[in-house]
């Protein structure tokens, strides 16, 4: 696997999203992705409340821990890397969670558009 090019979707270098929880395609702290991630695993995102029910109703329970695979569950306020397309949804549904733009990798571009991002951005 190949990692594509670690830029933001605002044109800049690809921020880390986080290392605690370590996230990422890669585990690398960042939402770097590669032709493989076919889950584009590329918006940085601050999980809320609503986002994790939601993503637990659709099926991807990201807040229970899973020690077989070193995963902590994660909390409110916690940095993920999503899937783009699995953003949208949660956007149309009325749950985004906030974006850390800096963090998103630009091959989110070619799911979500840019004004989406921004209009969601965090502080």
């Amino acid at each position: 696997m190949t990692p594509l090019p670690s830029r933001n979707v605002l044109g800049g270098p690809l921020k880390e999203c986080s290392i605690d929880p370590v996230t990422g395609f890669f585990r690398n702290g960042h939402c770097d992705t590669c032709l493989e991630d076919e889950g584009c695993h590329t918006v940085c995102v601050e999980v809320t409340t609503e986002f994790l029910e939601y993503s637990r109703a659709a099926g991807n329970d990201l807040s229970t821990p899973q020690p077989a695979y070193g995963f902590p569950g994660l909390n409110v306020g916690d940095r993920w890397c999503v899937c783009a397309a699995r953003w949208l949804e949660c956007l149309e549904s009325g749950v985004a969670a906030p974006v850390a733009l800096t963090a998103t990798h630009e091959r989110t571009l070619e799911i979500v558009p840019l004004t989406l991002l921004q209009a969601h951005a965090t502080a």
